[in-house]
């Protein structure tokens, strides 16, 4: 199982320890039994000899957990660059995205309504994605999705660019044009190669499931593909590793955009409201509807700003550790946590923000605290899914699926 185990992280990066070795080990044991086969050492012969088998190995032990605008900000964030940034700065040209590794589809086709409720047309933009699975780039092509990948109450999205058939919700094909798919290996060398650099990139929650050298070889060639002015946006416990890499915050709050170091200006943590559409939106929704026809644009769902500052003092503390955990300075924004806990008491947000950080640094205790944000707020949505990461990694399967259960009926609630 050793060998086995170094196969995967040779070829995808994958660390056991992310996941729990025994993920892996019943995945083995699962495709063992399927093909009659006994001993173990017969099948890392066959993995060796097999590239067909290697892949269905690799499906057994891919995370795909996704849905459609999974961290909002990062998506209102990504818009507002474009609309205040970008398209000022490029009167012509194909503004370029990347998603990687975009799994079944929901994160790149999040991105083209995210920038088509900006006012962006589809002409300017390009949106590339790739996945190291054929199963999920299958379905990410076909664009057919059931209620799992519709959580949280925002969903108005949903009746303007699906529509209902037998297997499901099915995506507007004028939003499915817009993405390219990719199968590909981010670790390889001949990644997209021959492309020109993107304006974003998208990879989130991947580098986590990397060890430091396999982590290293990944930001390498994100670095190589993302243009000098370009951002990256990572998951909220890679950014502190990205940094690390050489990356500077953008500072922008939740939404965990990183950028090259001295390329380009940082955005302000204030500057938050959302900017004046320069294109007709309405015309564009219009022409996107299932059924094609006019929505009145009172009635749309305008696109999600990043949450406002708050103005009591111990939001306002949080809030500053945020920034600080944005910035890379992780032990400041841990002792202003703890003193906020000392100061204000138990707190269910602060006990969830210390657990980030302290996850973030390596540090024993993050679990700790977000069982006291559970035990404060039973629902809180972001402690119940990082206990099931947690618990993923720690190979308790079952104990995983009961967080995310806990908390998809959290988000699907009214």
């Amino acid at each position: 199982m050793t060998q086995i185990e170094h196969l995967l992280r040779h070829t995808i990066g994958l660390d056991a320890a992310t996941i729990g070795s025994t993920l892996i080990q019943r995945a083995v044991r699962l495709r063992m039994k399927s093909l009659g086969l006994k001993k173990t050492d017969d099948y890392e012969h066959l993995l060796q000899a097999s590239g067909r088998e290697w892949n269905e190995l690799i499906e057994s032990v891919l995370v795909t957990e996704t849905w459609f605008f999974r961290d909002r900000e990062a998506f209102g964030a990504l818009a507002r660059l474009v609309v205040e940034e970008w398209l000022p700065a490029h009167h012509t040209g194909t503004l370029r995205v990347l998603s990687v590794p975009c799994s079944s589809g929901e994160e790149p086709y999040s991105l083209v309504m995210a920038l088509l409720e900006a006012g962006v047309l589809p002409q300017r933009f390009q949106i590339d994605a790739a996945d190291i699975s054929a199963r999920a780039l299958e379905h990410a092509r076909l664009g057919v999705y059931r209620k799992n990948s519709f959580r949280g109450k925002d969903l108005g999205f949903r009746a303007r660019y699906f529509r209902q058939t037998r297997e499901g919700l099915a995506l507007n094909p004028a939003i499915r044009s817009c993405v390219h798919f990719h199968p590909g290996n981010l670790l390889s060398a001949d990644f997209l190669a021959g492309r020109r650099n993107y304006d974003f990139i998208f990879c989130r929650n991947l580098l986590v499931y990397f060890d430091p050298p396999t982590r290293q070889k990944a930001l390498e060639r994100i670095e190589r593909l993302l243009a000098p002015s370009g951002a990256l946006f990572v998951g909220p416990s890679e950014q502190p590793l990205v940094i690390a890499h050489g990356f500077v915050s953008a500072g922008i709050p939740m939404a965990f955009a990183c950028r090259k170091a001295g390329d380009a200006p940082a955005i302000h943590a204030g500057h938050r409201q959302p900017a004046a559409t320069p294109h007709p939106r309405q015309a564009i929704a219009a022409n996107l509807r299932p059924n094609g026809s006019p929505q009145p644009l009172a009635d749309r769902e305008p696109s999600s700003p990043l949450p406002a500052k708050p103005s009591s003092a111990p939001q306002g503390e949080l809030e500053r550790a945020r920034s600080l955990a944005d910035a890379g300075r992780l032990e400041e924004a841990a002792q202003i946590c703890e003193a906020h806990l000392r100061r204000y008491g138990a707190s269910a947000q602060a006990y969830y923000l210390l657990g980030l950080l302290r996850d973030a640094r390596g540090e024993a205790g993050a679990v700790d605290c977000y069982r006291k944000a559970l035990y404060l707020e039973p629902n809180h949505y972001d402690s119940l899914l990082q206990m099931a990461l947690l618990s993923q990694k720690n190979g308790d399967t079952a104990r995983a699926r009961g967080f995310k259960s806990r908390a998809q009926r959290m988000k699907a609630r009214p």
